[in-house]
């Protein structure tokens, strides 16, 4: 694990701290709106959640589930907390992690404020604005080097590709309409957290 993972997990506790694949057993919305300030590690890099998206396995016209047996299979195979990878257009890697309790969904991660690994994530990127560093569910994964090798891991189980609980409850958390999507596009299923600089697009007031 990296120097600054490490040093992360020392301050917020050990692997007990992390969040576990019970916190992703229940329904798509309530897990996304509660990863919104929590911590994603990622090898010797990490940041705070602060833009997703939920998707929800039945019903979801915008959801995988909804044309892609892959996907659907992928929930029969796999426990809460496993990560669904894609690749977005043959452009972009994209990072879920599966919910399925309740019910089954999944959780897109749009936007983190980098706090460990920035001149790694800088490197990767090509930029050196901090705040364009994560600002987009592609420039994230790039960010971290997250590709198709890490579909289906668990992230409640390894200490360098997991979330850490949020430092704080009184996380004011801005749900509106999901971005790049024709279809259910009416749902309000995009989180944010408020006044954030890190987001991908700003929310409409």
């Amino acid at each position: 694990m990296g120097r600054s993972a490490v040093k992360t997990l020392s301050r917020r506790g050990s692997r007990s701290q992390i969040i576990q694949t019970s916190f992703f057993q229940r329904d798509p919305l309530t897990c996304a709106r509660e990863l919104i300030g929590a911590e994603l590690i990622w090898g010797g890099c990490s940041g705070i959640i602060v833009e997703v998206e939920a998707y929800a396995a039945i019903g979801d016209e915008a959801a995988h589930t909804f044309t892609r047996p892959s996907a659907r299979s992928f929930i029969e195979r796999n426990k809460p907390g496993a990560a669904y990878v894609y690749f977005n257009y043959g452009v972009h890697w994209m990072l879920n992690v599966l919910v399925k309790g309740k019910e089954n969904g999944f959780v897109l991660f749009r936007a983190i404020e980098p706090r460990h690994g920035l001149q790694l994530m800088r490197k990767r990127r090509g930029v050196d604005d901090v705040r364009r560093l994560c600002s987009g569910p592609g420039k994230l994964t790039q960010a971290l080097s997250i590709t198709g090798k890490h579909h289906e891991m668990d992230l409640c189980a390894d200490l360098q590709h997991c979330f850490l609980p949020r430092s704080k409850n009184d996380v004011d958390v801005v749900a509106d309409a999901r971005i790049g999507i024709t279809r259910s596009a009416h749902h309000p299923w995009r989180f944010t957290l408020r006044g954030s600089k890190f987001v991908s697009v700003p929310v409409k007031r």
